[in-house]
């Protein structure tokens, strides 16, 4: 049964060390809050598992806390490349950085491996494809009842999977609406899950047709953190700040302009901080 804590606990309480993660969330319900308390907290060794890295891995890999990255398709979501990443994979700068990269139906079909507690996933894909070349994780297998070739990876198995969603009831079942990637096969998939919520309520209602409820049995702790998305959307309750991606892309450029405002922006700051400054930037729309 999910039990709910303040992010600062349920961030103590799963993420250690040298630890596999996933921070997961396609455009939309990406756990911000939840990365920039990890970071706060000074995790090293990090393996980092996503389908879309973007600002919150840039961040994290520009701090030296990421060891490696499992992941298909890095970038900042509609501007461009990843500043922090290149850096780290081209320049070794802070330190460094392996990558095991997939296609997004590779990675998908990974987590739902995971999630049925299966070692690998085979489907059809990489068909010509040239990734195998410099991932040795990526094999062939031949159908034993049709003879066809198909692909073959590792199962996506995280220590500690984190997401953000709309709601949890007071039972600790969560509900996530709009786009929901791949959240609820991560959480399935991990040893320990986290999930940030805008807030709690008493039961769902008024739930719409394409709303995902996972149940509390599946989540170790829930933390509510209003924003906690920001500068990705919650569906419901704040539109996507593309202002913010324009402007990462400029502080990622440069080290000391990364370093300085991250400094500012995260380690300095607090959940509370966090909250404040999406309000202002809700208010200022």
């Amino acid at each position: 049964m999910a039990k709910i804590v303040t992010l600062k606990e349920a961030v103590a309480n799963n993420l250690h060390d040298g630890d596999t993660a996933a921070f997961e969330g396609f455009t939309h319900l990406i756990p911000h809050a939840a990365a920039h308390e990890a970071i706060r907290q000074g995790f090293k060794d990090l393996t980092l598992i996503r389908m879309t890295p973007d600002g919150i891995y840039d961040q994290m890999i520009g701090l030296g806390m990421v060891r490696k990255v499992i992941f298909s398709y890095a970038g900042n979501p509609g501007v461009g490349l990843l500043r922090r990443f290149r850096d780290a994979v081209e320049n070794h700068y802070p330190h460094k950085l392996e990558i095991e990269e997939h296609s997004h139906a590779a990675m998908a079909n990974a987590y739902e491996a995971g999630a049925a507690g299966l070692p690998c996933a085979i489907f059809r894909g990489y068909l010509g494809a040239e990734l195998a070349r410099v991932n040795p994780n990526i094999r062939s297998v031949t159908c034993p009842f049709t003879g066809e070739k198909l692909a073959a990876v590792p199962s996506v198995r995280p220590d500690v999977t984190f997401i953000h969603a709309q709601k949890a009831n007071k039972k600790g079942d969560v509900l996530v609406e709009g786009i929901i990637g791949i959240q609820k096969e991560a959480v399935l998939a991990a040893k320990r899950s986290v999930v940030t919520v805008e807030e709690i309520v008493d039961d769902f209602d008024d739930v719409s047709v394409n709303a995902c409820i996972i149940p509390s049995w599946t989540i170790t702790n829930i933390a509510v953190v209003p924003g906690g998305a920001h500068p990705s959307y919650a569906q419901g309750y704040y539109a996507r700040d593309n202002a913010s991606y324009l402007e990462w892309d400029v502080i990622a450029a440069d080290r000391e302009v990364f370093r300085t405002w991250m400094q500012e922006h995260v380690l300095d700051a607090t959940p509370e901080d966090f909250a404040k400054r999406v309000e202002h930037l809700r208010a200022s729309k």
